[in-house]
């Protein structure tokens, strides 16, 4: 991967990260799958307390990425907001009701990905 690509992907972190902490999004977490999954760069899982919420943590993620110019790939879960995920190539965003995060447990299943401090996402992107 690029400089330039790992860059871009750092930008769209700060940006998520920012928009679900925004709509108080609980425990949000991002993991650097990059080294062992083709998937993307990173994940980032956060939870919301309601179906509401979790649909308000996904559209902000949707618009302020978007207004970067960051558009998903895909999105799915969004109707029944138990667990919506959104794929945008580098960056995989899962958002989930509490429930669910602890059924799936996307942290454990993923656990050779590295767990990484968000205070590196945190301040201006870019």
């Amino acid at each position: 991967m690029s400089r330039d690509d790992r860059k871009q992907s750092e930008e769209m972190v700060k940006l998520a990260v920012s928009a679900l902490e925004e709509k108080k999004g609980e425990d949000v977490r991002v993991i650097d799958i990059s080294g062992v999954s083709v998937l993307g760069d990173y994940f980032i899982i956060a939870s919301g307390s309601n179906p509401n919420q979790v649909q308000a943590m996904t559209d902000s993620v949707e618009e302020t990425l978007g207004r970067a110019g960051y558009h998903y790939k895909h999105k799915e879960g969004y109707q029944t907001a138990n667990w919506i995920l959104m794929d945008y190539g580098d960056i995989i965003v899962h958002v989930f009701c509490r429930e669910d995060r602890l059924f799936y447990d996307l942290e454990r299943i993923w656990r050779d990905g590295k767990l990484v401090d968000l205070e590196q996402f945190h301040g201006e992107p870019g």
